[in-house]
């Protein structure tokens, strides 16, 4: 993103475009009171913070609307500056004029993210938190919804922090250590730093294996649904999904490539991915399709392998034992057209009719017990975003460089490398250490007015 004048005071409209009941328009900065005053028919220039006035938008002795003006002020507002929101009536053609009207007083139009960049410089944010106010807007589910709160909150970087500051706090013996090498003095106990280190370990390794249920989460748990042509894949997804989604027919081979939509189910996103049938085939294309299939099973959290209760299993069941090679730990296994046929089953395997609905609500059920929704509450950590993921693995990868280093008695100097580095990588989670380049790059990716 481009970078202007931190003194300049900026507008956007907040809400989202086109025509609605109303809109926000957000100011913030040092004249954004000053600015508001002069095209508002009531004096607000003493105003309280958190107050609302309603009156007049004018321009040139004109009325432009009737608005609601409310005032943050300082450190009270969002981005930690004065602030003002005009909440007008949603027309484009008002939204637009009093941007104009605004800028022409001595405003700038906000670029993207910047109100959150200044809350971030102003420390009303530090940087996981700023970037969990994106994907609180993004959020498409509850689950979603809960753990971008969550980190809006705190709940990442407070941990992170904690840990940051034990490593601190042994770093500086570790420095002082080197000021006296000569005398050959330890201040540091190296029994507590181990300790200190298995902990930190610990808690990282916690938060790397907590990426790929809140990744799922964020992005929408990856369904695949497998199994040979014809079984009735795509009339499960139908099922699920409650519409006619994939084409359903008695030729084999109708689903050429892979087709997905979401549903959320109790507050969880699912992405189900129908796909092509499992069989041997000459059609080129087909084997193009089959190739996608076992692609987007490797990739997904979750693969609905499903068979087909009215015909022979014993080869679906060698198709089913080739799949669970690398897969055994995600295969849910969906017997299907138990409408038209009776079947022995194993105690694991999920009974159902896509036709007539028959087991679905049993089959969403374990779905949600596949994924241990009883891990997530308001008071987890739970990592979801991928930069966060990549610096953590660097973390991790310099506290055991430090354990090695201790277990073969490295020097401190050496360690202290190490250790400034575990402390760079945590420090550029939470924004302690921050590039523009860095800021410019999360920040770019936020709405206008966010």
């Amino acid at each position: 993103m481009n970078y202007f004048n931190p003194e300049d005071t900026i507008c956007a409209i907040t809400t989202g475009g086109g025509m609605s009941a109303i809109a926000i328009i957000r100011i913030s900065g040092s004249k954004a009171i000053k600015i508001t005053n002069s095209v508002f028919n009531k004096e607000i220039a003493e105003s309280k913070t958190h107050t609302l006035h309603f009156g007049n938008f004018i321009h040139e002795k004109e009325v432009v609307d009737e608005v609601l003006v409310s005032v943050f002020r300082g450190s009270k507002s969002f981005t930690g500056e004065e602030s003002i929101e005009i909440s007008c009536h949603g027309s484009i053609y008002i939204q637009n004029k009093i941007i104009q009207i605004l800028i022409k007083n001595g405003c700038r139009l906000a670029t993207a993210g910047e109100f959150s960049m200044r809350a971030f410089k102003n420390g009303k944010l530090d940087l996981t938190q700023a970037e969990s106010v994106a994907d609180l807007i993004e959020s498409e589910s509850e689950a979603a919804h809960k753990t971008a709160l969550n980190q809006l909150k705190g709940g990442v970087s407070g941990k992170l922090k904690e840990l940051r500051s034990q490593l601190i706090d042994f770093a500086s013996l570790i420095e002082l250590e080197l000021d006296f090498s000569e005398e050959d003095v330890e201040f540091a106990d190296r029994e507590k730093f181990n300790d200190l280190l298995k902990n930190i370990k610990s808690e990282l390794e916690k938060l790397i294996q907590s990426f790929k249920l809140g990744n799922s989460i964020k992005n929408g748990i990856p369904v695949t649904i497998l199994g040979a042509p014809n079984v009735g894949k795509s009339t499960l997804l139908n099922c699920l999904l409650n519409e006619d989604k994939a084409i359903v027919s008695d030729i084999a081979g109708t689903t050429r490539d892979a087709i997905e939509d979401t549903l959320i189910i109790e507050g969880y996103n699912f992405r189900f991915i129908d796909t092509a049938g499992i069989r041997k085939t000459t059609d080129t294309i087909e084997n193009l399709g089959i190739e996608k299939t076992l692609e987007k099973a490797n990739k997904s959290e979750i693969i609905l392998f499903t068979i087909d209760a009215s015909q022979e299993l014993e080869s679906q069941i060698m198709e089913l034992n080739k799949v669970r090679k690398d897969n055994r730990e995600k295969i849910l296994v969906i017997v299907n057209k138990i409408d038209v046929s009776d079947i022995d089953l194993k105690e694991d395997y999920i009974a159902i009719s896509a036709k007539n609905g028959e087991g679905i609500s049993a089959l969403q059920n374990k779905l949600l017990n596949f994924i241990n929704t009883e891990k997530i509450s308001e008071n987890d950590s739970i990592v979801s975003n991928l930069r966060h993921y990549e610096q953590l693995q660097l973390t991790l990868h310099e506290i055991n460089s430090i354990i090695n280093g201790m277990q073969n008695n490295i020097s401190g100097d050496l360690l202290s490398i190490n250790i400034r580095q575990a402390l760079f990588h945590l420090g550029s989670i939470t924004g302690e250490v921050t590039t523009d380049d860095l800021l410019g790059n999360i920040f770019g990716k936020f709405c206008i007015g966010k």
